[in-house]
């Protein structure tokens, strides 16, 4: 967008003409478009990662967490049959795997919550700035 900002002379010498400031803004303009969907599709792309890994830690704490469920049913059920080494290491088991699942749940809600919202923001402030430079140079030619 600089070419257009800036006043250029055409090949003849003097101010560059209607036809060749088209030319410029229009190859411009379809450059900006592609690097501006080059921008937001490696954003997407990146928050698309984000919510994978975190969905995939969410699985795995509820994974551990069926599991810890599993060792506490089977530490009440040694417990009603009054086998005291048991039914502590069940209990044992399930603690852990219980603390296991919670941490796992914790890093998975950070994971997702940077994935959130879809939205490519820096593409979004990227083409805003240069639609306010594209206006400031239109406004700055009206001018003179």
């Amino acid at each position: 967008m600089a070419d257009v900002a800036n006043h250029r002379t055409s090949r003849t010498g003097s101010e560059p003409s209607t036809a060749e400031l088209v030319q410029r803004a229009t190859e411009q303009v379809s450059r900006l478009v592609r690097d501006e969907l080059a921008l937001a599709r490696a954003e997407l792309t990146q928050k698309g990662k984000h919510a994978g890994i975190g969905i995939g830690l969410f699985g795995g704490g509820g994974a551990l967490a069926l599991y810890g469920l599993g060792a506490l049913i089977a530490a009440a059920i040694l417990l009603l049959a009054l086998v005291v080494p048991a039914w502590a290491a069940a209990l044992i088991v399930a603690v852990v795997l219980f603390l296991a699942a919670g941490i796992l749940a914790l890093v998975g809600k950070k994971q997702v919550g940077q994935a959130v919202p879809p939205v490519p923001a820096a593409a979004v402030r990227s083409v805003r700035a240069d639609v306010d430079t594209v206006t400031a140079a239109v406004k700055d030619r009206a001018r003179a």
